[in-house]
Formats: C-alpha cells, sequence, structure tokens
C-alpha cells in the first residue's frame, strides 16, 4: 500500500513539474501569431509650379546671316513673351545649337550621286520656370502667333510640378500608417483578440498621377508631369503581434 501511495505523489509531482515548466516556457517563448496589413492615403493636388520649353530656328546659306536673323528672333520671343506677363528672369535662352547641313544630289552626266553643303541651319531653346502655373500655360498654347512675325517656333508640352511634395508625402505617411493599425485593430477585435506590439514596418509605392487619367500605377512609382491636377498616394504595411 505505501508503495501505491508513492508511486501516486511521484506522478503528482511530474505533473505538476510538468505544469510548472510549460508556463514557464510559454512566458519566456511567446507565440509567433501576428496580423499584416496594408494600409493606403491618397490626396488631390494642384501642381504650382510649370517648367516650360520651346526652341526656334533658322537657316542660311551664310553662317553669320543665320545667326544674325536667330539673334532678331530671339528679341521678337523676348518681347513676345514679356508683353504676355512673363517676368524677365524667368526667361532663359540656352546657346546657340548649329548644324551643317547637306542635301544628296545625283549627277544625270557621270551617273554618280553625293552629298553636297545644303546651308547652317540654327537653333535656340528658351526655357521658362514659374508658379504662374496658369499663365504661363496660356501662353505655351498661343505661342504659334509668333509664325506671323516669321519666327518658326516650336513649344514642347509644359511640365507641371509641385514644390510642397516632401510635405505631402509625410502627411500622406502619417494617414496610410494610421488607416493600417484601424484595419489591425478591427481584425484583432472581430478575431476576440487584442493588439500587441508593432514587429514590423515597411512603406510602399509613393506614386504621383494625373486626377481622373487612366494611367497605370507603377511597380517603382509613377511620377505625372504631364498633369495640373494630381493625384498622391501611397501605401504602409505593418505587422502587429497578437495578445
Amino acid at each position: 500500500m505505501r508503495n501505491v501511495f508513492s508511486a501516486a505523489i511521484f506522478s503528482l509531482a511530474i505533473v505538476l513539474a510538468a505544469i510548472l515548466l510549460g508556463g514557464a516556457w510559454k512566458k519566456s517563448h511567446p507565440t509567433h501569431e501576428s496580423i499584416a496589413v496594408t494600409g493606403s492615403a491618397n490626396q488631390n493636388f494642384t501642381s504650382d509650379l510649370i517648367v516650360w520649353n520651346a526652341w526656334f530656328t533658322e537657316k542660311e546659306m551664310d553662317l553669320e546671316t543665320a545667326y544674325a536673323k536667330l539673334k532678331h528672333d530671339q528679341d521678337i520671343v523676348r518681347q513676345y513673351l514679356i508683353g504676355k506677363g512673363v517676368v524677365p528672369q524667368e526667361i532663359v535662352f540656352t546657346s546657340v545649337n548649329i548644324q551643317k547641313k547637306t542635301k544628296h544630289v545625283f549627277d544625270a552626266v557621270t551617273k554618280s550621286s553625293s552629298d553636297v553643303f545644303d546651308g547652317y541651319e540654327l537653333s535656340q531653346n528658351v526655357d521658362i520656370q514659374s508658379p504662374e502655373v496658369d499663365k504661363i500655360e496660356q501662353i505655351s498654347r498661343g505661342v504659334s502667333e509668333l509664325i506671323t512675325q516669321n519666327v518658326e517656333i516650336y513649344s514642347q508640352d509644359p511640365s507641371f510640378y509641385y514644390t510642397k511634395l516632401a510635405d505631402l508625402k509625410i502627411k500622406l505617411l502619417a494617414a496610410a500608417t494610421a488607416d493600417a493599425r484601424n484595419r489591425a485593430e478591427h481584425i484583432a477585435r472581430n478575431a476576440g483578440a487584442s493588439l500587441g506590439s508593432l514587429r514590423y514596418a515597411s512603406m510602399g509605392i509613393f506614386q504621383i498621377t494625373g486626377q481622373n487619367s487612366n494611367e497605370e500605377f507603377s511597380g517603382g512609382g509613377a511620377f505625372n508631369t504631364s498633369s495640373k491636377a494630381k493625384t498622391a498616394s501611397i501605401t504602409v504595411r505593418l505587422e502587429y503581434t497578437v495578445d
């Protein structure tokens, strides 16, 4: 009888030791269950800086004559822009580009062809960067009227930028982070658990797209410069432990 009682006590001691050791291991080895969520935020904004480029050309057989005519065109372009309200300091003319042109000629007598000199073609760019977005955009659309003053001018589409992009990015990052945490809290609550500590956080793609456009989102992050009205968007990925 004594042996049976001793065996029972020994078995109970083993069970209690296992329970105590199991509890200690659980405290020192927390579970690895977690919730991973992605939050997002976006905001529409209007560009506050415009960059516009145009160029004009002249072609003459004599280089000096071509340069004189191009200089005359430059004066006309400058006065035209100032007359439209552009600040003189915003008008930048680049260096003159010179190309020696040739043309292909066939000699019917010798039955041979060759390239012969066909004059000098000179071109010059005019660049404008301005916070007066609407004004410069309107000028870029109507600059072809300089043709009536015998200026052969070509205009590129303007590019639109936002000078407060860094501040906007921080604002969106905070909003996306709050959105991600809110999602994680809802998941944990609906699962009958509570949200623990943040285990991992990473910023996703930050993109600038045109408003109401069908632009595709890019894996590297789109950066639209062709639209004046834009949308900035960002994603954030968070991972929390679950208690």
